[in-house]
């Protein structure tokens, strides 16, 4: 069986000291790709750090886009620099992690309303489909999403480590979106995530890790890794109803398509 995490922070110094054998760990697991995203100030080497990950590793791509906690850093020479990233590399082949983050606060919200609007746009520029990250803002980050997404060749997207209600889900889904569950899908007390898998089918779903946060059961409270999108994987194939085998293969196909890519074996 082949999976795809579709969603990891292997480039971050929680993995410094082993990276080499975590992606190794993935691969004996049946992980045989990986969409690495970068994050930080757009003003370091955060970024190009993300794209050296990806660039070392056969089977791990890449996303780069300012996170909302950081939108206060976003200006013109941040937008310049991630553009000059994203078109010198193969590896980026999205725009993210993108979006609102209400429950923080790192950056003020007129502000993150502002530069989320003004990364969609350079993601549409650009050719590429969007990461999106959203907490406790599921309101505007549909409206944002429905008044931005819908020129005819807006590459779609992807809502990462799905937090939203079921009503969220079918407003994503119907603007073109795949929904991206992580390890806390399986938490005893995540019945409000469980309730919007219900209405999530396989051909629009996506699993990941958001390694090293957030390690399913029965890792929770380690460092999560590639290797545990495994598990979640296990989980939501028994939430389904359905083989682990099909599951696999639904999302990764998924995957694949939504990228135009093909894992090589």
């Amino acid at each position: 069986m082949i999976f795809v995490d579709s969603h990891c922070h292997i480039d971050g110094e929680a993995f410094d000291a082993d990276r080499d054998e975590v992606v190794e760990r993935a691969r004996e697991t049946g992980v045989e790709m990986m969409l690495n995203i970068g994050t930080g100030n757009p003003h370091t080497e955060d970024f190009k750090r993300a794209v050296a990950c990806a660039e070392n590793y056969a089977n791990v791509f890449t996303a780069i886009g300012v996170h909302p906690h950081d939108a206060k850093e976003y200006d013109d020479a941040a937008e310049e620099h991630l553009i000059d990233l994203a078109t010198r590399s193969k590896k980026v082949i999205a725009w993210g992690e993108i979006g609102l983050d209400y429950y923080y606060d790192h950056s003020p919200r007129p502000v993150q309303k502002e530069v989320f609007r003004r990364q969609i746009r350079i993601a549409e520029t650009l050719n590429l489909p969007v990461i999106i990250h959203s907490r406790d803002a599921d309101d505007d980050t549909v409206e944002i999403l429905r008044s931005e997404c819908s020129a005819k060749e807006f590459r779609g997207g992807i809502m990462h480590c799905f937090g939203g209600t079921a009503e969220m889900a079918k407003d994503l889904m119907d603007i073109g979106f795949l929904i991206s569950f992580a390890g806390n899908v399986t938490f005893k007390k995540a019945e409000n995530l469980r309730q919007a898998a219900r209405v999530v089918p396989v051909e629009k779903l996506l699993i990941e890790t958001d390694c090293p946060f957030l390690a399913p059961l029965p890792f929770r409270g380690k460092r999560n890794e590639p290797s545990f999108v495994v598990q979640t994987a296990k989980f939501l194939a028994e939430f389904y109803e359905i083989e682990l085998e099909e599951l696999a293969k639904q999302t990764t196909e998924n995957f694949e398509k939504f990228f135009k890519l093909k894992i090589q074996n």
